[in-house]
């Protein structure tokens, strides 16, 4: 296990939700762990006025997102803890003179020995980054002639490729890229990361993942609940925006992506970066009306209550064009997937939540069974990311009794049968990868912007094309009835359930 150096954590924009609900929580789980630095503190930071002991109150002792994790543990334990955290108010506005705020990080380096070390996490709108940024740079935080510093950041990064690359260069103006840790929780998953493990571990897999052996790839996330609160944000935003252009495009990196040269981080972001750039860039109004689908959902009774139609949520255009269900048919330009199409999909007001990955394999050139009711039973390799989080191999067996009708059976595995091994949530694990300078899970400047390439013309195309659909679909249903469409002549789309091992085309819809 790596040693993590003493350090400071400063959170920007902690009087907001992320920090009680997301980051204190984890940093609770490695206290537990014993995998905080022995002298570490937390040093919050807003506009919102409040004392050390508010702070801690507000976190930690009247959580209610750590009530379940501390009502066991003994009082003198939670206070330790609790004592860890700090609180400085910024005054009115980010865009201040940071003297202050540095006096009381070098007050409290010195009174805890935490060392120079210090990560900066911005869990503020990505409006205010450039201007944090330049801020702590004037104030002579960002130099790392006393220990390092890193700079945390939330998606999104950026609103489009010319908007990224404007946040990546004024981020890179006050820290150097190696500083800068771009967040996606996404990639904290362990079924995420054993993406590369089951690919580049497994000699059952490795030689067959490429295009000879692999018939298509299909990803599909997919969310129960509709936006929620989120109906002003998601508006101006979308399902492409909100989670291909992020969460889903980071997998298909992974699955995408050539054997690193190690297991280096660098080495591991190069390959993704390569593997982006190999995405066949949809240019043409006819490639991207035949190979993209979206839709919103309308309204519809689930479990006898009535679900409103998007564009009837709180915050949304009554005559919106944000879609809510994004489906993506594409190519990569490589030697390893030439002509291997790829079918993405994310969406809310599904039938179910969850995420998964589906690698369809070929069927026998030579088929002895063809007349055993197997063609249309290929064998699929399933990486169920959440939730029943686990690996479900699907492949051909005999059904006892004469001649040789065949069908498929399940070999699986399940994460929860691992009991006495601890699953790191995603941000515990993102927060401890950070503090030991480990940027594996986390995106580079180049990363995120080869992944805006590839959406920006699908974005442009969805605005301004003139055939240009937008589709409709009753919530609690796996979107438009059109979906199939797009992986016309090889089957349809995996309706999955719940459980990793539901048939296709199970779900329960009260």
């Amino acid at each position: 296990m790596n040693k993590t150096e003493n350090q400071i954590l400063v959170i920007f924009g902690a009087s907001g939700d992320l920090t009680a609900r997301k980051l204190v929580p984890a940093l609770f789980n490695l206290y537990v762990a014993e995998q905080l630095p022995d002298n570490f503190v937390v040093l919050g930071a807003s506009r919102s006025d409040m004392t050390d002991t508010q702070f801690r109150n507000r976190v930690v002792l009247e959580s209610s997102y750590l009530k379940e994790k501390i009502k066991d543990k003994d009082e003198s334990y939670i206070k330790d803890f609790a004592n860890k955290f700090f609180y400085e108010d910024l005054g009115g506005s980010y865009d201040t003179d940071y003297s202050r705020l540095r006096t009381r990080v070098e007050d409290l380096k010195n009174k805890y020995n935490t060392s120079g070390n210090i990560i900066y996490y911005l869990s503020t709108p990505p409006t205010l980054y450039e201007t944090i940024a330049q801020r702590l740079a004037d104030a002579g935080m960002s130099t790392q002639n006393n220990g390092w510093k890193r700079l945390v950041v939330e998606k999104p990064f950026g609103y489009s490729l010319d908007t990224a690359i404007e946040l990546n260069k004024g981020l890179q103006q006050f820290f150097k890229e190696h500083q800068i840790y771009r967040i996606d929780h996404y990639l904290g998953k362990e079924t995420v990361q054993n993406l590369l493990v089951t690919r580049f571990a497994n000699s059952i897999f490795e030689p067959l993942w490429n295009r000879n052996y692999i018939h298509h790839v299909e990803i599909t996330n997919a969310e129960e609940v509709g936006v929620e609160k989120r109906g002003g944000y998601y508006d101006k935003s979308g399902a492409l925006r909100d989670m291909f252009q992020n969460h889903l495009l980071q997998i298909v990196s992974l699955v995408v992506m050539e054997p690193p040269i190690s297991d280096a981080p660098e080495d591991i972001r190069d390959e993704k970066v390569k593997a982006l750039k190999s995405l066949r860039i949809m240019k043409d109004d006819q490639t991207l009306y035949d190979n993209t689908i979206r839709a919103q959902y309308t309204k519809s009774i689930i479990d006898g209550n009535e679900v409103k139609g998007y564009r009837e949520e709180d915050g949304v255009d009554e005559n919106s064009t944000t879609e809510t269900y994004a489906a993506i048919k594409f190519f990569v330009d490589n030697w390893r997937w030439k002509d291997t199409p790829f079918y993405v999909r994310t969406a809310k007001r599904m039938p179910t939540k969850v995420t998964e990955v589906v690698i369809h394999f070929k069927t026998p050139h030579h088929q002895i069974f063809k007349d055993s009711g197997v063609h249309d039973k290929d064998n699929k390799l399933i990486i169920r990311i959440q939730p029943d989080e686990g690996i479900l191999v699907k492949f051909g067996v005999k059904v006892p009794g004469q001649g040789f009708k065949v069908e498929r059976a399940n070999l699986d595995f399940y994460y929860s049968n691992l009991v006495e091994t601890h699953v790191m949530d995603a941000y515990e694990r993102l927060l401890l990868d950070a503090m030991q300078g480990d940027a594996t899970l986390y995106s580079r400047a180049d990363e995120v912007e080869a992944a805006w390439e590839f959406v920006d013309p699908i974005l442009k195309y969805w605005e301004d094309g003139k055939d240009v659909r937008m589709y409709g679909y009753a919530a609690g249903v796996w979107g438009p009835e059109n979906a199939d469409e797009l992986i016309e002549g090889i089957g349809e789309w995996r309706n999955p359930g719940p459980n990793l091992t539901d048939d296709p085309g199970f779900c329960v819809i009260c």
